[in-house]
C-alpha cells in the first residue's frame, strides 16, 4: 500500500509512526511533513487546504489511501476531491466536517440525534450573548463557532473576559458549564460501522492545576484508571451510532475520525464538542498503545469495509505525553531558537524546522512533546518526563502534572 499522509504537526508524527511501522505500507509520502516525519517518510511542498493540490499529489505518488490529518483541509474539501479521483481517504467530507466546522451545525445534529449535551446558544451580537450569559451563569462557556484550531473555547468565572472572547469572535455559541473530568475518545468509522480507540485525557490549559489559558493541549495519556464501567459502551450506544445515523439521514455520511469530547458529569457523559479528526496530543499516546496495523484499519474505514476489521489489539501497560512548547505559548510564541536532545525514540515533532546545515529549530508554539509508554501509568509518566528534561530549546516549558492526579487517584466524578 502507498500512504499520502497530509499535516505536519505531532498528530501527524504520530500518525507518520504508525503508518509506517505497518507492514502493508510499501511506500509513505507525507506533505508537508516535518523534521520528525522526515526519518520515516518521504516529504512533498502542498498547500495542504487546496484540494486541488493535494488531489493531484495523490495522483502523482500513485498513493492507494490518502490520510488526511488536520481539521482546515477537511472542512476546505480535500477528502471530496482525492475521492473524487479514485483514491480511497480517510477523512469526512466537506460537509460532514461540519461537526467540527461549525459547533452550531454539530448542536443542530445532537438536538436531531437526542445526544446528551450541554443546553447552547447560538448568539452574533452582544444583546443575544448578554441574555445567554444571564441564563448560564458563571463559569461562562464561550466557543467561537468556527475553526479556532483548539484555541477558540473560553470558560471563565469572569463575565467581562466572556463578553470579550464573544465580541472578537463575531459569532459564538454559549452553553452551559458542564462539570466533572473530561475524556476524549476516538471512533474509526466508514460511516456506518464504527471501531472505538482507548478513551485518553488531555490537558487544555497552559499552566499546572489547569491555570491559565487554553492552548491546543499540552499533554495526555491513556487509559483512565478512574473511567466508569462501561462508559465506551454507553457513548458508542447514545452519542456515536446516533450522530452517525443522524449524518446518513442528512446525507452527509461522516466516515474518518470522529473525535468525541465528554465531560463525565453526575448525570453521566455529555458531549463537550466533536471533531472531525484525530487530536492532538491524544493521538500520541493512544497510538503508542495501538497493535493493530493502522494502515489497514484507515483503509478499512476509508472503503466501506469496516465491519469485516479484525477486533482491535491494544498493548498492555499505559503512555503518557508532555508537550514542549515555545516560549510565550499561546499569546505569542517565539520561534528559530536552537533545539537539542530530539533525536532519540519517543520525541514527536510538532513545530520544528531543520536549517539547510542540519540545526533543528523551533518553528511553532507547541514545538515537541515526549512520548512513552511503560508497565503502568506511573512509569510511562515518568519516562515521558525523562524525555522531555533530555530537550533543550531556550525558553521553553511544560506542565509538570500531566497524568499525576489520575496517577495518585486524585480524580473524582461529580455526584
Amino acid at each position: 500500500m502507498r500512504v499520502l499522509l497530509v499535516g505536519g504537526g505531532g498528530r501527524e508524527h504520530a500518525l507518520a509512526l504508525g503508518l509506517a511501522a505497518d507492514p502493508a505500507v510499501e511506500a509513505l509520502v507525507a506533505a508537508p511533513g516535518n523534521p520528525g516525519i522526515a526519518e520515516v517518510a518521504s516529504l512533498r511542498e502542498v498547500t495542504a487546504t487546496d484540494p486541488a493540490a493535494v488531489a493531484a499529489l495523490a495522483v502523482d505518488v500513485a498513493a492507494d489511501l490518502v490520510v488526511v490529518g488536520p481539521e482546515a483541509p477537511l472542512v476546505a474539501g480535500v477528502a471530496d476531491a482525492v475521492r473524487a479521483k479514485g483514491i480511497a481517504a480517510f477523512g469526512p467530507s466537506a460537509e460532514a466536517a461540519q461537526l467540527e466546522g461549525s459547533k452550531t451545525f454539530a448542536k443542530d445534529v445532537m438536538t436531531a440525534a437526542g445526544v446528551p449535551t450541554a443546553r447552547a446558544y447560538t448568539c452574533a451580537d452582544a444583546a443575544a450573548v448578554a441574555r445567554a450569559l444571564d441564563e448560564f451563569g458563571a463559569p461562562y462557556v464561550v466557543k467561537d463557532d468556527g475553526l479556532a484550531a483548539g484555541k477558540g473555547v473560553v470558560v471563565t468565572d469572569d463575565r467581562a473576559a466572556a463578553e470579550r472572547h464573544a465580541a472578537e469572535c463575531g459569532r459564538v455559541v454559549i452553553e452551559e458549564y458542564l462539570d466533572g473530568p473530561e475524556v476524549s475518545l476516538f471512533v474509526v468509522t466508514d460511516g456506518e460501522a464504527a471501531l472505538p480507540l482507548l478513551p485518553a485525557q488531555d490537558f487544555k490549559r497552559v499552566g499546572d492545576g489547569d491555570t491559565g489559558p487554553n492552548t491546543g493541549g499540552m499533554g495526555a495519556y491513556t487509559p483512565l484508571p478512574w473511567a466508569p464501567p462501561g462508559l465506551v459502551d454507553d457513548v458508542m450506544r447514545d452519542v456515536v451510532h446516533p450522530t452517525l445515523a443522524e449524518l446518513r439521514r442528512r446525507g452527509a455520511p461522516f466516515a474518518g475520525l470522529l473525535y468525541v469530547g465528554l465531560a463525565i458529569t453526575a448525570a453521566g457523559p455529555r458531549v463537550i464538542e466533536f471533531n472531525a479528526r484525530f487530536g492532538d496530543p491524544e493521538t500520541q499516546v493512544v497510538l503508542a498503545m495501538l497493535e493493530t496495523p493502522l494502515a489497514g484499519l484507515l483503509h478499512a474505514a476509508a472503503t466501506g469495509t469496516l465491519a469485516g476489521h479484525p477486533p482491535l489489539r491494544w498493548r498492555d501497560g499505559a503512555a503518557v505525553t508532555v508537550v514542549v512548547a515555545a516560549e510565550g505559548y499561546p499569546a505569542g510564541p517565539r520561534t528559530g531558537d536552537v533545539i537539542t536532545g530530539a533525536d532519540r525514540a519517543g520525541i514527536i515533532h510538532a513545530g520544528t524546522r531543520r536549517d539547510a546545515d542540519g540545526t533543528l529549530r523551533s518553528a511553532g508554539g507547541r514545538v515537541l512533546c515526549g512520548t512513552a509508554t511503560g508497565a503502568d501509568l506511573a512509569a510511562a509518566r515518568d519516562a515521558a518526563y525523562a524525555l522531555v528534561r533530555g530537550v533543550e530549546l531556550a525558553g521553553a516549558h511544560h506542565r509538570g502534572d500531566i497524568a499525576s492526579a489520575a496517577v495518585d487517584g486524585r480524580i473524582t466524578i461529580p455526584g
